[in-house]
Order: structure tokens, then C-alpha cells, then sequence
């Protein structure tokens, strides 16, 4: 079982950016499917973008043209980078890597950010 863990996060001012990373402690693990949410208090959990192994890459309507996902194949790192960051940006971002191998999905603790003033 791989694990992933989240970092990048913090507190910036709106208009900043923030270049977000998803690293699996097991680089042999391939994850056909990794991908991006983000949560708020009070609100439901959002997806974000995803890239597959082959490269295919998926944003969600909401935030195209402000975040772009990237991946590396070598170690099944993800990035997040994001651009014009917004007070509602703000939540906690997790990564999420799925393998129809082993038939479930691998959830990392998640990075907070927080857009504020």
C-alpha cells in the first residue's frame, strides 16, 4: 500500500500562487489515476484536475486557466500550481491516487490553504 503526503500549502494574499506537491512513498507503485480535491468547512469535497499514467489530464470548469496539474511518471509525484488565488480558494487540498489493481483509492492528509488579507 502507498501513501501519499501533501505539502506546499500556506497563507497568501489574493493574487498570489502557490505550487502545491503530492509525493507516493512508494515510487514502484503506479497509480493509474492521480488527482486533486479540496475541502472547506461546511462545504462538500471538490474535485480539482487529475492526470492519468498516459498523460491525459482533466481540470474541473472551476478552476481552468488558474491551476495547472502536472505529473512526473518516475515517481508518481503530483504538482498543483495555481495562480490567482482567491479567498474561496481557501481549504484543505489533497491528493488522491486510484489503481484498478488494487480497487480503491489512496487518500494523503492534505495541505491547508488559506487566502486571506
Amino acid at each position: 500500500q502507498a501513501r501519499l503526503a501533501e505539502s506546499g500549502g500556506g497563507v497568501v494574499q489574493p493574487g498570489g500562487s502557490l505550487r502545491l506537491s503530492c509525493e507516493t512513498s512508494n515510487a514502484f507503485f503506479n497509480f493509474e489515476i492521480m488527482g486533486w480535491y479540496r475541502q472547506a468547512p461546511g462545504r462538500q469535497r471538490e474535485f480539482l484536475a487529475q492526470a492519468t499514467s498516459r498523460g491525459r489530464i482533466t481540470y474541473a470548469d472551476s478552476v481552468k486557466g488558474r491551476f495547472t496539474i502536472s505529473r512526473n511518471g518516475a515517481d508518481n509525484t503530483i504538482y498543483l500550481q495555481m495562480h490567482n488565488l482567491k479567498p474561496d480558494d481557501t481549504a484543505l487540498y489533497r491528493c488522491k491516487g486510484s489503481s484498478a489493481v488494487v480497487g480503491g483509492d489512496h487518500w494523503g492528509p492534505g495541505t491547508q490553504v488559506t487566502v486571506s488579507p
